[in-house]
């Protein structure tokens, strides 16, 4: 009389896996935007950046990261001097070289 009858739940439709599916589809669409958006286009950036570090060669005029214009002087494996006034030179790493500019723009 109190007590209500209990009854077994009923088994779980076999459409589970596939509501799995449409559930991870945003994250998985969300990732691939992501990397077509953000991840791609630095790793183009820093492919370039490092082409155009190692290109570098005595005589390029270069802007630096801390904003320094100069001219190449002398080169190494991870540093290279750049001469930014007559008799001034300055030992710089090469990453942190941001541009090369054409020749002629230092006077």
């Amino acid at each position: 009389m109190f007590i209500s009858e209990a009854y077994a739940q009923a088994a779980a439709a076999p459409g589970g896996a596939e509501s799995t599916l449409v559930s991870l589809l945003p994250l998985v669409l969300m990732f691939v935007v992501l990397y077509f958006i953000m991840i791609r286009p630095q790793m183009k950036r820093q492919k370039e950046h490092k082409a155009m570090i190692e290109a570098l060669a005595k005589g390029d005029e270069v802007v630096t990261a801390g904003g320094l214009l100069g001219k190449v002087s002398k080169l190494g494996d991870t540093y290279l001097h750049i001469e930014v006034s007559n008799g001034v030179e300055l030992q710089i790493q090469r990453n942190a070289v941001v541009q090369v500019l054409p020749k002629g723009t230092i006077k």
